[in-house]
């Protein structure tokens, strides 16, 4: 079962690639190790499956013990999703794979602003947005993007304080 829920972490672990997939006899003693399960039906996967397996293989073999045991811990976590759930958070996962590098880093950036404020900063905003309909997100989205736009300040994150927001009456 361990084994199982190691091979399904691995293929979340990683990215597509664009590196021609690894025939089984070119993977790494470690790697065939990690992948044992799937040896008798290596050549059966499509070439896309094989290399994210052998990618994510190298990638569980550099991870710490402190960091495999994060690794499961969030494949279980991601197990116990409902499917709808796990299928919404697989598209944005692709959609966030679309995006260009700086594009990617600003919204990594802009997680970290979020993750940075106090819980109750991030229950505000959040509920907020929940109560705003499509419309208003969509011109608040706009406005965003225009004070990016106007104010090199607004972009990527940088290494501005917080300032405590009021919540609106």
């Amino acid at each position: 079962m361990m084994i199982r829920k190691l091979m399904i972490a691995l293929t979340l672990l990683v990215g597509v690639s664009t590196v021609q997939a690894a025939d089984w006899g070119t993977l790494s003693a470690e790697q065939q190790r990690v992948l044992a399960n799937y040896q008798s039906r290596w050549s059966q996967l499509n070439p896309t499956q094989r290399q994210r397996l052998a990618d994510g293989s190298q990638r569980w073999l550099s991870l710490d013990a402190e960091q495999r045991q994060t690794t499961l811990q969030r494949f279980q976590r991601w197990q116990e999703l409902p499917e709808p759930q796990r299928q919404a958070l697989t598209r944005r996962m692709e959609q966030f794979r679309q995006l260009s590098p700086e594009q990617q880093k600003q919204m990594r950036n802009r997680l970290q602003r979020f993750k940075n404020l106090s819980p109750e900063q991030r229950q505000s905003l959040r509920s907020r947005f929940q109560e705003m309909s499509p419309e208003q997100r969509r011109r608040a989205f706009d406005r965003m993007r225009s004070q990016r736009q106007q104010n090199p300040a607004f972009r990527g994150g940088g290494n501005r304080q917080q300032r405590p927001r009021q919540p609106r009456q």
